[in-house]
């Protein structure tokens, strides 16, 4: 019997990196956390330990903050100029995976004027991509976590299976609340990112907002169907979409009745809900979602 060595990769894993565009004299940020993952001809290097086909990680972390000095623009630009350059300039690399989140930033207000260089960080979702590139083709995923949502009504849950194991009540009001993580796999890579991204993303929450749901199955398809709909750019959506039960809390023990007006938010556990909508003649996929 053989042994013989199987996929793998290496590289720099969150990449903490803020620029401060100082054009004038109202900055703009940008705040990143990127890792970078290489692959290719690494078999001397697991069998024998020779490192001369090994772009050291330190490397790659000099080169993320190098290439941040001629400016980053959108995630998804940076990571594929990130990319390329690893693949193009490296023999023995044969495939570089980027992955990218941005951390938002809002502006702060003195005496009702926005201030130039003073921010707070903001709570409305973490901005993500991730690249691939092979020497050839590159794949593009973009996508949002940590996106949390609620709607206090217009969500139902009843007529699922009962056994000798349920006790959950059903329900036709409802508060439906997610933390939405998504990623949506564009066709081409040329895209105006910011402009697909920033119309991604109200899709979402105008689905999420506008659709009376009767499960968080139904909710998800009407939200990765609208991203969809509105970009014909992208391939594939998936959404991940972890149930934030609300459960509505008993005052009765203290004389008060509770007409669905107060909750007890449980933190776990938790309904986890996860599914991909695509168009039924998208292009393959690749290594895009690896």
């Amino acid at each position: 019997m053989a042994i013989v060595l199987g996929g793998n990769r290496y590289g720099k894993a969150e990449v903490r990196l803020v620029r401060v565009d100082r054009d004038s004299a109202r900055h703009e940020l940008t705040d990143l956390n990127v890792s970078v993952s290489l692959s290719g001809d690494m078999t001397d290097t697991h069998l024998t330990g020779a490192n001369e086909k090994v772009l050291a990680t330190d490397t790659q972390k000099n080169t993320v903050f190098a290439f941040a000095r001629d400016g980053i623009g959108s995630i998804e630009a940076f990571g594929l100029r990130l990319a390329r350059h690893f693949v193009d300039s490296q023999e023995a690399i044969h495939h570089a995976r980027v992955t990218l989140e941005q951390f938002s930033w809002t502006r702060l207000e003195i005496d009702g004027e926005e201030a130039p260089h003073s921010f707070a960080r903001r709570g409305d979702g973490t901005r993500t991509a991730t690249v691939h590139y092979d020497g050839t083709q590159a794949w593009v995923v973009s996508g949002i976590s940590d996106l949390t949502v609620l709607n206090s009504t217009d969500s139902e849950f009843w007529g699922f299976p009962r056994d000798q194991y349920t006790t959950l009540a059903e329900t036709k009001d409802r508060i439906l609340a997610t933390a939405v993580t998504a990623s949506w796999r564009h066709s081409t890579t040329e895209t105006d990112w910011d402009a697909s991204y920033s119309t991604a993303r109200k899709s979402l929450l105008s689905a999420f907002a506008g659709t009376y749901s009767r499960s968080l199955q139904q909710t998800l398809y009407a939200m990765g169907e609208r991203v969809l709909q509105t970009d014909p750019a992208i391939a594939e959506v998936r959404l991940s979409l972890p149930n934030k039960h609300h459960f509505l809390s008993d005052l009765s023990p203290f004389g008060l009745d509770n007409p669905g007006e107060v909750f007890y938010a449980a933190d776990r556990p938790y309904g986890l809900i996860e599914g991909t909508v695509l168009r039924d003649d998208a292009p393959p996929a690749g290594p895009a979602w690896d």
